[in-house]
């Protein structure tokens, strides 16, 4: 049998590298950071004149676009909010037109209109996602739909699609569905 030479190496073992490493990031840890550089003192200098600015004159205000006569201003941000902004204008130009109360069950017509307002409220194009059934309905509410424009000048849009549904009770009043106090059952 052979016994190891006593210059031979040990093995190494798991808990003796933990330590070893322990030490060597503890040392790490502790040495001081060297102190940064000093910079050199400068002498102090004399403040520079201030170079004489030259100012544009300024820009003349854009020529506003006139509004048409009896327009009002929409505030609105998006299409779903001038939604509410389109309905009350025809309301306003409708008011005794509004059907009073919840619809009957039955109605005459029911139609989703689509219109592009302009940057001035003026109805661009116009155009049915579901016409109402009923034919006197359909060309009524167009006429309506017509008659109150201008609508609201879509300031912040620049233009909008206006969409809404119309319910036409056969009495030739109406609701439309962002301001409708709703329907009865029977």
């Amino acid at each position: 049998m052979s016994q190891p030479s006593p210059q031979a190496p040990r093995p190494a073992t798991l808990g003796g590298l933990l330590s070893a490493l322990t030490a060597a990031l503890l040392a790490a840890c502790s040495t001081p950071m060297p102190p940064p550089p000093v910079a050199a003192p400068t002498a102090p200098t004399a403040p520079r004149p201030a170079a004489p600015v030259a100012t544009a004159p300024a820009p003349a205000p854009a020529a506003a676009i006139p509004l048409p006569p009896g327009a009002q201003l929409s505030s609105a941000a998006s299409a779903q909010d001038y939604r509410k902004d389109g309905a009350r204008h025809i309301y306003a130009q409708n008011s005794h037109r509004i059907y009073k109360g919840k619809m009957p069950p039955l109605l005459q017509g029911v139609g989703v209109m689509q219109m592009d307002i302009d940057s001035r409220g003026q109805i661009v194009s116009m155009s049915w996602l579901r016409p109402p059934s009923h034919a006197g309905a359909r060309a009524e509410i167009e006429r309506t739909a017509r008659a109150a424009a201008p609508y609201p000048v879509p300031q912040r849009l620049g233009r909008v699609t206006y969409t809404d549904t119309w319910l036409w009770d056969q009495s030739g009043q109406f609701q439309l569905d962002t301001l409708t106090e709703g329907q009865r059952d029977r």
